[in-house]
């Protein structure tokens, strides 16, 4: 992953990317309208707005009636060919093939367009599968099936002629009042990494190039407000908002970056050649395709004014490092041409720029003569058995048991429900179960005359077939998720008192730039409830009627009333919009059939004015005597509860490491409980002392374990001292000598002595200082060796299963 100069580079020339002979040649051949249309894209469906601003800045398109006029230069990239609006899949793919064949017997250099596509919960297309949110992907603390996951979407898309994701998003939670935390997926930068990488190998295993957004600190936008200013300092950019990014390329390979809208430090990431450039190819030595965030380049000029016009926009993007400009051609195809015409722009910029892009093409073959040249699919399953079986599996290991005061599972619980009241706004609508990237809630929002085209139950109706026949499931609707009508109280008030059981199901409706309640644009001045959501949930508790709480959300909200409030829901369940298996996940972990396992990949926050928070503070960044406002979370990040127990023996740590070098970790973990349990071992750090100030506890690994009732497991953990590496005053990234402490914990507030952390080890790393290289490791690995259960043990899991099986 190294960009080399193929010519000696004087100064203020840019180096040209290494490059094939076959494409050095193609270039050779190019006026300069061919090379801008080889670096730019076209979206076809110009009338299928699912954008701000998309009809603006494509009003100087080309009519989509004309495509041989649009493409007669050829033609750099088909923007969202299918997830613009709903199409038929085969008879797209039918229309995509003859296309491309089209470009490549029409035009003069005949190369094919590559496709790109939205893919964060699933290929945003009409009648493909939904899959949970990053933010479930983080509560599962599972990177294999998150690979998984991503190599049957990449294995949809590569079957339908589409060549780049747009995902995953990288972007580290600081703030949950920012919308765009539905398509994030921790708070924790490591865990971002670990599973954002495990989504690149799986997408990229299927021939489909995986594109890292939004590079870089766009989720550290003030107030949580969107495309706000980002007051982050180069420490911070540096520990927290760039180890994803570095590990998803130099430990996933990914061929593909976007920039962020946002701008640091008065620098727009469009227009900031110390990063696109500097870092990403210089230091980094990335030789993959930056590619723009949607009008990413024209903001330079109309949002960031940072440019007098388009071209000037295009002459500062290009600059900076950003080769393809997405969606359109607004900025570098006719207002480039003309700067560079006037003898106003270097071509040089576009040189290096179509180079990259051909190579990128030639990589997916879409450079080989046979290209296009097979037959379309004339029949796609985009939700397969086992697309469903991945989001079944997904779902289920996403959802986080808050509280439980005995009410679950209810297969077990002291109430013996016979009638159950199932209310709540999301209690009784698909689109409640999908993130904002989805494509029923991205794009068929639009078109509401159209079928969500795939299976996808609500709660209401997986709970009743959970339940099966022997009980009687009443429904209220209660209220909306947004608004202040309670017209509906009393109907759910009374389903809830003639109750045995109450589940309210409340939370949000993704979508976008003030369409939903979360959602790109969607952002938030409070964590309360949306609407009078709050209200309902506390009537419902009022009629005594045990009440189980189900927040179906994309975004943590500060609901500590309904975890230590004194009238409270006794169970809460969060779930973050777990796709189409969901509904049938959170009834399973109802009826005991699925054992809560997800943990939370954000802290559950006290409240909005205690925001931004990270569990990764410093000890001025807590709870303290100075300041009369508590930041602590009423839950922290790692927390999630099950229906079973687990217990912690010693943890065995290397007494002392050289920094740069790893050091082991060990520790046994027994399923204490009757039940099946998935736990996930979390290893926490901190350094004792520092040359700049540091975490008070540090997720350094993590491993997912499952063990049957009475089985114990030796989990071994290998970890680079690197875990521990931070930027020091001179803004190098170091791993210092000195004490540091480890320990595990049920998450990352675990204090030992509590029954759910060991006790604290100390090491000494030893040596000199170390500096940190791109050779340096940066994940850590597991050993996980299991024993096996006595066969009474056996015995009682496979009872419970069994049980669990019918509800009641």
């Amino acid at each position: 992953m190294e960009e080399r100069s193929v010519t000696d580079a004087g100064a203020g020339v840019p180096a040209m990317p290494e490059v094939s002979d076959r494409v050095r040649a193609l270039h050779a051949q190019m006026t300069l309208d061919e090379k801008l249309a080889q670096i730019v894209g076209y979206w076809l469906d110009q009338n299928g707005v699912v954008a701000p601003m998309q009809s603006e800045m494509a009003a100087g398109q080309p009519d989509a009636g004309h495509l041989e006029d649009v493409t007669r230069n050829g033609l750099g990239q088909y923007t969202r060919v299918y997830g613009t609006r709903p199409v038929d899949p085969t008879e797209r793919a039918a229309w995509l093939w003859a296309e491309q064949r089209r470009l490549k017997r029409e035009t003069r250099l005949g190369i094919p367009a590559l496709v790109h596509e939205e893919c964060l919960t699933g290929l945003a297309a009409w009648k493909a599968a939904a899959f949970p949110t990053p933010l479930a992907w983080g509560a599962s603390f599972n990177p294999d099936l998150v690979h998984e996951m991503a190599a049957s979407i990449g294995e949809s898309m590569r079957e339908l002629g589409i060549h780049q994701g747009l995902a995953p998003v990288l972007d580290v939670i600081r703030d949950p009042r920012w919308g765009r935390v539905d398509e994030c997926i921790a708070e924790d930068p490591y865990v971002v990494g670990v599973l954002g990488t495990s989504y690149v190998t799986g997408l990229q295993s299927a021939g489909v190039h995986a594109t890292l957004k939004h590079f870089v600190g766009y989720s550290g936008s003030r107030a949580g407000r969107n495309h706000a200013p980002v007051s982050a300092g180069p420490r911070e950019i540096a520990d927290v908002f760039l180890p994803p990014f570095e590990m998803a390329l130099f430990d996933g390979g990914a061929r593909s970056v976007m920039n962020s809208y946002a701008e640091i430090d008065g620098v727009p990431l469009g227009s900031s050649e110390e990063y696109l450039t500097d870092l990403l190819r210089g230091r980094w030595g990335f030789d993959g395709v930056v590619v723009a965030d949607y009008f990413a380049v024209a903001f330079l000029e109309v949002m960031h004014a940072i440019a007098a016009d388009r071209g000037g926009a295009a002459a500062a993007a290009l600059t900076a490092g950003i080769d393809v400009e997405l969606p359109t051609g607004d900025a570098y195809l006719a207002p480039l041409a003309e700067r560079i015409r006037a003898g106003e722009f270097d071509e040089v910029y576009v040189d290096r720029a179509v180079l990259r892009a051909l190579a990128q093409k030639e990589e997916l073959g879409l450079l080989e003569p046979g290209a296009f040249e097979d037959e379309p699919p004339t029949h796609i399953d985009l939700d397969s058995p086992r697309h469903r079986d991945i989001a079944r599996r997904l779902a289920e290991q996403s959802v986080v048991l808050l509280s439980n005061d005995g009410i679950l599972p209810l297969a077990e619980s002291t109430v013996t429900p016979s009638r159950i009241a199932v209310i709540g706004p999301n209690a009784h609508r698909a689109e409640a179960l999908m993130g904002c990237y989805s494509f029923v809630n991205h794009v068929l929002a639009h078109h509401p005359e159209f079928e969500i085209g795939f299976e996808i139950p609500t709660f209401l109706e997986a709970f009743e077939a959970e339940a099966g026949e022997g009980t009687d499931v009443v429904y209220a609707k209660g209220a909306d998720v947004e608004g202040d009508d309670r017209a509906g109280f009393e109907e759910a008030v009374a389903a809830a008192t003639d109750a045995d059981v109450a589940i309210v199901v409340v939370g949000d409706q993704a979508g976008l730039f003030g369409r939903g309640t979360v959602g790109e644009g969607n952002d938030s001045e409070t964590l309360e409830l949306p609407g009078v959501q709050r209200e309902l949930v506390e009537s419902i508790v009022a009629t005594g009627t045990p009440v189980v709480m189900i927040a179906l959300t994309g975004r943590p909200y500060a609901i500590g009333w309904a975890l230590d409030g004194e009238h409270r829901p006794a169970a809460v369940l969060q779930t973050f919009f777990p796709g189409e298996e969901g509904a049938a996940a959170l009834s399973g972990v109802l009826s005991g059939r699925v054992n809560p396992s997800g943990r939370l990949p954000v802290s559950l926050p006290r409240a909005a004015g205690a925001q931004p928070y990270t569990y990764l503070h410093p000890r001025l960044g807590g709870a303290s005597d100075v300041t009369a406002t508590d930041p602590t979370p009423v839950r922290p990040f790692g927390f999630g509860l099950s229906y079973s127990r687990v217990a912690y023996g010693d943890l065995v740590v290397d007494s002392e490491v050289t920094a740069g070098e790893a050091f082991a970790a060990a520790i046994e973990v027994t399923n204490t409980g009757s039940r099946t349990v998935d736990d996930v071992v979390q290893l926490y750090g901190r350094d004792v002392v520092a040359s700049v100030t540091r975490p008070l506890a540090q997720l350094l690994a993590f491993q997912r374990v499952t063990l049957e009732p009475g089985q114990s497991a030796t989990v071994t953990f290998t970890v680079p001292t690197q875990r521990f590496a931070f930027s020091d005053r001179t803004m190098t990234r170091v791993v210092e000598p000195g004490d540091v402490q480890v320990w595990v914990g049920a998450d990352a507030a675990a204090t030992e002595g509590a029954g759910n952390a060991t006790a604290r080890s100390t090491l000494t790393v030893t040596g000199a200082v170390h500096v940190l290289t791109t050779a340096d490791p940066r994940l850590a690995t597991a050993e996980v060796m299991v024993s096996e259960a006595s066969a009474s043990d056996s015995a009682t899991a496979e009872m419970i299963s069994s049980s669990g099986a019918g509800m009641l």
